[in-house]
């Protein structure tokens, strides 16, 4: 992999992890598609030919999501569309959400045009003390911890699965985020950074 040419963000980001007094959260969107997806598995030796029933659609369910990085605890809103709006919405949440704790909040997120809106600026700006928007070199989704949060959710809630409607594919989805609600060993192991 080649080192991000960007790499005093990365060492900032692996200093925040380890402070005390600062949550670190990673943030990024995720759409989950109507006909979910198909990966290895076994089939019993009598099971000639089987058959693997797909929607042909591209119709999808989109979420916006975060993860504490400290305990595993997890935070995602249902979003229709991702534009500046929707994002606001979100991170108001995220921050009413997170700081209550005295901590500090910062976040780790990708460069979609929507992150910095004009539409949010003032409001980033005068809660920049308390909440940090920590963005990653261009072209690097692999460094968001929270991608990995995405991948084994489609392999909990939507390999080699059919969903006939987008209402399933949405509780099915919804489900295992809500257990990872209040904190979770699985997430924080996953997410680790340092």
């Amino acid at each position: 992999m080649p080192i991000p040419r960007n790499r005093g963000n990365i060492k900032k980001l692996f200093e925040l992890a380890r402070s005390e007094d600062v949550d670190l959260w990673a943030i990024d969107e995720v759409h989950f598609q109507l006909h979910g997806s198909r990966c290895r598995m076994w089939v019993p030796p009598e099971t000639k030919d089987p058959v693997v029933y797909h929607h042909p659609t591209r119709k999808s369910i989109g979420y916006f999501g975060a993860v504490r990085l400290r305990d595993g605890k997890f935070m995602f809103h249902r979003g229709e569309k991702f534009n500046a709006e929707t994002f606001f919405l979100f991170l108001r949440d995220l921050r009413s959400l997170s700081c209550h704790a005295g901590r500090k909040v910062a976040l780790i997120l990708d460069n979609a045009s929507y992150h910095h809106a004009k539409l949010h600026e003032l409001w980033r700006q005068k809660n920049r003390h308390r909440f940090m928007m920590n963005y990653l070199p261009p072209y690097s989704p692999e460094l968001n911890p929270i991608e990995r949060v995405w991948k084994l959710v489609r392999r909990i809630a939507t390999h080699n699965q059919y969903f006939s409607s987008l209402e399933q594919i949405t509780r099915a989805v919804e489900c295992t985020f809500v257990r990872w609600h209040k904190g979770n060993g699985t997430l924080r192991r996953l997410c680790a950074i340092i």
